[in-house]
């Protein structure tokens, strides 16, 4: 059966659509990967693909995602997916969410995958009812492209998690790879949450033994707060599987208690609603 540990993207068979049991989402979250080949534009060090790569996805089969998508659906909901497949506790679809092996917005064909799924949700008379998520590292919100998807994820009421696990651009190039600077990432940041519904997503760990610092975390509040109100929430999470990285001997999990700690700062500074899953 399908575990919170198990992410794997073949899980059902396809190519493009997996489903995976979401400890966030709580119940069965249906993915939509968009980067087959395993391809990214970021490096995160506590990332569980396998065989990373850097770059983009391959050109989409814009009609086998829509197949493999309805049949999944009518297997889930009409099938005996649940029964054989998802523990009791969780047999619920919850959400349909791009994500898988790389950055989802990276794909030339990201809006008219976002068309695909709601033609789908449109058969299924699921729209309104089962939410879209985009899962996204937020560093393409600039290209018009990717803002027509945004658009269109919106028009379902759908949602973004947007990536920001640190907020200095020492701390950024480190955790995920990329020469990024925190202005850059919080203008992407007010882009992404004027044209949907956005939470922040942030992975919270030790590196080398070491917790975030009293700087690392006032950093992040002080990027956070001018577009607080603009914001639905923040996940707050820690590591759940293990890192298929090189550098996965370097991190470590951090109590519950200092994640609701942090938590508890970042809503005192900036008003923000965070979620915690330790």
């Amino acid at each position: 059966m399908l575990t919170t540990d198990d992410h794997r993207r073949d899980s059902a068979g396809l190519m493009y659509v997996y489903p995976v049991i979401s400890r966030r989402a709580g119940g069965v979250s249906v993915g939509i990967n968009l980067n087959p080949n395993n391809a990214c534009n970021w490096a995160c060090v506590y990332c569980q693909v396998d065989n990373l790569s850097r770059g983009g996805p391959p050109p989409i089969d814009l009609l086998r995602l829509e197949r493999e998508l309805a049949d999944f659906l009518e297997a889930a909901l009409f099938g005996d997916f649940m029964q054989q497949q998802v523990p009791p506790e969780a047999r619920r679809l919850v959400d349909i969410a791009f994500s898988g092996n790389g950055e989802p917005t990276s794909a030339a064909e990201f809006a008219e995958a976002m068309a695909c799924v709601e033609r789908v949700l449109e058969r299924f008379q699921l729209r309104g009812k089962l939410i879209v998520r985009l899962i996204s590292n937020g560093s393409l919100m600039h290209r018009p492209a990717v803002q027509a998807g945004l658009k269109k994820l919106a028009e379902l009421g759908g949602e973004v998690w947007f990536k920001l696990d640190r907020a200095t651009a020492a701390e950024v190039q480190e955790i995920n790879g990329v020469p990024l600077l925190p202005d850059k990432a919080a203008v992407h940041l007010a882009i992404c949450a004027g044209l949907v519904t956005t939470w922040v997503q942030t992975c919270w760990f030790a590196l080398d033994g070491q917790a975030p610092s009293d700087e690392s975390r006032a950093a992040y509040c002080r990027l956070l707060k001018p577009v607080a109100a603009r914001l639905a929430g923040i996940h707050l999470y820690g590591l759940a599987r293990p890192s298929l990285q090189a550098a996965a001997s370097r991190l470590q999990r951090l109590a519950a208690s200092e994640l609701e700690q942090f938590a508890g700062q970042i809503n005192k500074e900036t008003g923000i609603k965070v979620i915690v899953s330790p």
